[in-house]
């Protein structure tokens, strides 16, 4: 498919035509250039071009430079070889130029043209008979082409200036159509025609409909606009329906309203106005011959596509592409190939607006958090985008300070006339659901909205239905999502409604007003109350009573140290489902409250001491909330709420227990106690069968550990004064994720866990040792034991481990080996004490996508190449697989060690010589380099990417990048891997054989001619060119551990080095041998061949 972007080519000429002279010059051409003129199509001129036997090479410039070549095919047009070459010349500018080609016959029948015969033919034999037969072939096929080609026959008319009328409109119209610009430069776009086009499949020779689908503002028309101009020419036929939504004819019925469509599709297809049709067959009888390519935008109703897409009324090959924001009406009418047209990403956002805004890719200085204010408004939606940043441009950063208010609260009037549509095509019904989720409901789980809407008169899940097929909702994941920009639609509808039908109230002033009046209120089902800006002292506090229907209730005020809302302290409101109300300033509830209907409380930063006394009937309660409700000291009797599923008490800091009837909520799945700091008593949570999560984090008085369900999922215990965990954790099956850390009166982790476990942390606890219960958690994935300081072992750990979080483990001594953890990431940082077994089982762990952090100085021993710094040059070698080991350190100052990492980042510049060599930059693994106090080692392996031997040499550069530019690289070194000695041979116990094992082994005669070839070629290497270790200006190689007093130690590897280059020079004199024996048995053949010739 064409780019889109691809800049169309710059005629000199509109026209060239082809002709033989004495036939038209004088007269029916002179007509013709006329009219032409008279159109304003400008057409080469060749008066005073010298005729010869050869075309002219400003003629053929002239035809290269023309956007159409007329083709004027006379009786003795084939009589001029000069005629035929031009002819020849227009054909080969049609393929490489994609030139239009258009043919007029002039007293001649285009079948003695494609066969030539007749007068023609014998004008075309007596041109041929001094010709070569290439020649001749290669004009025969011209001329059967240009036959081909359907043009107008002046034997056809019997008005010669119609006919010239008919050519030059045929002409102009042609010249109209141009490849597009208008779509040159839109962001993404050019992703979502390649998607489409693969749906499209154009090669296959059958029907297919494609449907286009999204959210309204998404831009379906501009793809499905960009693609009509990029494939019409493909098409003999082709037309683009616009605005079918606004088209579609209510007042006629069904058949009528589908006879006008295809009326209207038809005058576009064949490009003839007012076409009417006596029945529904007509538009099959004219298409199914026909290969056509037919874009429906906007379609709405099924009503439409049966109308319009029927594969059986077309030709073979044709095409239709449906845009709708109705998914369901593609499925209905049996579309299975629908590409639905997502939001854009984070950087295509940015730059959709920063072209619109600054008409340039990024925001200018000053502008980027506004930019990103504004961006957030329009959640992505790429229409909002563009309008808004199109209203913002050239504003000074105070406009765009005072502008942003109103854009929050209110659209721009062609942002909501869009949106509208959508909304006002529901019916009633889904209109009143739309608009309850938009102001309630927006990211709250389908089964709570259905349950709030349940007895309301509407069929919730039906209706949640259409709104996600029409792109108003998305209920991924099971969660009601609206856009941003529909809830503020949402909002400026129900401002505008009439007040008689008025179900919620949303605007501050018309809540007051209502309020104020003394008038019946029963219509009014749910109230959202902004109190920020209002003065509470003119609404009764009685003022509720009055709303005798009224289900949903919130109160909030924007600043969260606000005024608070003294308005509730009498209410009844006994069908309230939904109450939410931010700081409330009362001691407890009204007593004339009745909760009996409720389903959520939401109480949020409130001053209540206790809920209410005594026992309330809560069987319909699922859902309460009263965190950071900090004066909260207890929670009253829960036996009545049997559907309670949700319990937040985050932050309720004077909340000491939780009463008996808590054991009891049977339905209970979430609990959420984080920092309730005084809590100390926590019934048996045995017979919670449903609790799947709770977090008891920072409950800093709670002593034992509670006997949880068996089915839960996930634990949160930490920061508590808990000294053991409950033997019965074993039995609890499904436990995935148990969080322990910060416990530190917990002194050894002897508990059997159950093997579903993935997640452990047992960090900044004060556990000495871990029993070797812990292999057999077969599912392990992630293993925390960071700052237990305590810790001076580790058992043998499972398979399935991906991280190994122990930084700060500054006791930790002994790790058992092999670890056998091939794609984990180990961190060690600050285990100073690891003893030289501890670190050998570390190091020689063979890493997949895992890696290693540990103490370290430098490059460890057996590491064939090293140098300081971030780079290092190594020869080609045929093995890809190699291990690495940097020397990383913690900034001390941070200007100055960020002013070296940068500089690390552009190391490279100096390894420029491409021909030489190939720079592969390796991204380091993540660790965390704030917690590291010196130097320490990173660990992992990586591969080669392919290298073609024709684009490099033997040398190959590695640059190790730290993109985060968190710590310095000081060194590097990598060692080439075989797959049988994966991850094998490293060490730092100082053993001759270890070292020499890793490079004297027999990897590969290449990789040892490599070896030998790099130090030949570079003869002496400093460290900044990546010194090999057997270099002669290496530093002393040491190897690398950690006495019992902490200290580092360092062990010559001299025999190792004098080991490899004993092994590299063996190789060498192996060469040589083979050379002398190549050329010896030359030299006899050589002697052999001569004397038989003899």
């Amino acid at each position: 498919m064409a780019s889109s972007s691809s800049l169309p080519r710059t005629w000199k000429y509109r026209v060239f035509m082809s002709f033989h002279g004495p036939d038209v010059r004088q007269t029916f051409l002179s007509h013709l250039r006329k009219q032409f003129s008279y159109n304003g199509i400008t057409m080469f001129d060749d008066n005073g071009i010298e005729r010869s036997q050869t075309i002219a090479s400003s003629l053929t410039k002239a035809i290269r430079e023309s956007r159409i070549s007329i083709v004027l095919l006379s009786k003795n047009y084939a009589s001029s070889s000069w005629c035929l070459d031009e002819l020849l010349e227009i054909f080969k500018c049609k393929e490489d130029l994609e030139q239009i080609v258009m043919t007029v016959f002039y007293g001649v029948n285009p079948s003695n043209v494609r066969k030539q015969t007749g007068d023609f033919g014998i004008a075309f034999n007596e041109t041929c008979a001094h010709k070569t037969e290439e020649e001749r072939t290669k004009w025969s096929q011209a001329l059967t082409y240009v036959g081909n080609i359907a043009g107008e026959d002046f034997q056809n008319w019997d008005n010669e200036a119609k006919m010239i009328e008919k050519i030059a409109r045929d002409v102009s119209d042609k010249l109209n159509v141009t490849p597009t610009r208008d779509f040159d430069g839109m962001v993404g776009l050019e992703a979502h025609l390649r998607k489409v086009e693969s749906l499209l499949d154009l090669d296959y020779d059958g029907v297919k409909i494609v449907g286009i689908s999204g959210p309204v503002g998404i831009g379906k028309s501009t793809i499905a606009r960009a693609l009509h101009s990029q494939l019409f020419n493909s098409f003999p036929l082709s037309c683009f329906m616009d605005n079918l939504r606004a088209c579609y004819h209510s007042g006629f019925d069904e058949y009528s309203s589908k006879l006008r469509l295809q009326e209207q599709l038809l005058s576009k297809i064949l490009n003839l106005n007012g076409i009417t049709i006596s029945h529904l067959g007509v538009i099959e009888d004219r298409l199914n011959d026909q290969k056509v390519l037919i874009i429906l935008d906007d379609v709405e109703h099924l009503d439409q596509l049966e109308a319009l897409a029927n594969i059986m009324w077309l030709g073979p090959g044709s095409r239709v592409i449906v845009t709708t924001e109705n998914r369901e009406i593609l499925q209905q009418h049996g579309i299975n190939d629908i590409y639905h047209v997502g939001f854009p990403s984070r950087s295509e956002t940015v730059r959709i607006f920063c072209l619109s805004a600054f008409r340039q890719t990024s925001p200018p200085n000053g502008f980027t958090n506004l930019a990103d204010e504004v961006i957030g408004i329009c959640g992505d939606l790429p229409l909002g985008l563009h309008v808004l940043g199109s209203s913002l441009r050239g504003k000074t950063q105070a406009d765009w300070k005072d502008e942003l208010p109103r854009l929050k609260n209110c659209l721009d009037g062609r942002i909501e006339s869009v949106l509208k549509v959508g909304y006002e095509s529901l019916h009633e019904k889904d209109q009143s659901l739309f608009l309850f989720i938009a102001v309630f409901f927006n990211y709250k789980h389908v089964d709570h909205v259905t349950s709030m809407l349940a007895n309301n008169n509407m069929d919730v899940k039906r209706g949640l239905k259409i709104l996600a097929n029409r792109y108003l909702i998305d209920c991924k994941n099971s969660i009601v999502v609206m856009h941003h920009l529909l809830q503020v639609m949402a909002r400026q509808v129900i401002s505008r409604q009439e007040p008689r039908k008025r179900q919620i109230l949303v605007d501050a002033q018309q809540i007051c007003y209502v309020l104020e009046i003394a008038e019946d209120n029963g219509s009014i089902v749910g109230i959202s109350f902004d109190i920020t800006d209002i003065d509470e002292s003119k609404i009764s506090v009685t003022a509720f009573e009055r709303m005798h229907n009224l289900v949903f209730l919130e109160v909030y005020n924007r600043r969260p140290r606000g005024r608070q809302p003294h308005i509730l302290e009498e209410m009844k409101l006994p069908r309230l489902r939904l109450l939410h109300c931010v700081a409330y300033p009362g001691k407890s509830l009204p007593f004339r409250f009745r909760p009996e209907n409720l389903i959520e409380l939401s109480m949020p930063y409130s001053k209540l001491e206790k809920l209410w006394e005594g026992i309330q009937p809560l069987a319909n309660l699922k859902k309460m909330c009263l965190f950071e409700s900090s004066l909260l000291k207890e929670l009253p009797d829960l036996s009545n709420a049997t559907n309670l599923e949700g319990l937040n008490l985050y932050l309720c800091s004077a909340l000491v227990e939780l009463p008996s009837s808590f054991s009891n909520l049977h339905k209970l799945d979430s609990v959420n106690l984080w920092g309730c700091k005084s809590l100390e008593v926590i019934p048996n949570l045995a017979n919670m069968v449903s609790l799947d999560r709770i977090i008891m984090s920072g409950c800093s008085r709670l002593r034992n550990f509670p006997i949880f369900p068996t089915n839960v999922t996930q634990v949160y215990v930490t920061w508590t004064l808990i000294e053991e965990v409950h033997a019965s954790i074993r039995h609890c099956s499904r436990l995935e994720t148990f969080c322990i850390n910060g416990n530190v009166n917990l002194k050894t982790f002897l508990t059997h866990l159950p093997t579903s476990i993935e997640v452990l942390d047992l960090g900044n606890s004060g556990i000495k040792r871990i029993t070797d219960c812990i292999k057999g958690l077969c599912n392990l994935q992630r293993l925390d034991l960071a700052s237990c300081k305590r810790l001076v072992s580790l058992p043998k750990l499972p398979s399935s481990l991906e991280f190994l979080n122990a930084h700060d483990c500054e006791s930790l001594e002994r790790v058992s080996g092999p670890l056998n953890i091939r794609h984990a990431k180990l961190n060690f940082a600050n285990c100073f004490k690891l003893d030289r077994q501890a670190r050998q089982a570390i190091i020689q762990q063979s890493f997949g996508r895992g890696s290693a952090v540990l103490p370290g100085r430098e490059v460890l021993a057996g590491f064939d190449y090293r140098t300081r710094g971030n780079s290092l040059k190594i020869p080609h070698f045929s093995l890809n697989r190699f291990k690495v080991c940097v020397v990383i350190s913690p900034f001390e100052d941070d200007d100055n060690d960020l002013d070296e990492a940068t500089d690390q980042e552009d190391d490279n510049e100096f390894i420029v010589p491409e021909v030489l060599c190939r720079c592969i930059d390796i991204d380091l693994p993540w660790i965390y380099p704030k917690y590291l106090e010196t130097e320490h080692l990173l660990i992992f392996h990586s591969r080669f990417p392919f290298i073609d031997p024709s684009e490099v040499s033997k040398k190959i550069v590695l640059q190790f990048r730290n993109s985060r530019l968190d710590f310095v690289i000081i060194e590097c070194g990598i060692q080439i891997l075989r797959d049988e000695t994966y991850g094998n041979n490293y060490g730092e116990s100082g053993s001759e054989d270890d070292d020499s094992d890793l490079s004297d082994t027999d990897e590969s005669d290449e990789a040892s001619d490599d070896k030998e070839d790099y130090v030949s070629e570079s003869g002496k290497e400093d460290d900044g060119e990546g010194c090999k270790s057997e270099s002669g200006k290496a530093s002393v190689d040491k190897d690398e551990g950690i006495a019992d007093d902490g200290e580092y130690e360092s062990v010559s590897r001299k025999r190792s080095r004098e080991t490899r280059m004993t092994s590299a020079f063996v190789v060498q004199n192996s060469d040589d041998t083979v050379s002398l024996f190549v050329f010896l048995f030359f030299c006899v053949f050589f002697l052999l061949l001569s004397l038989k010739l003899s």
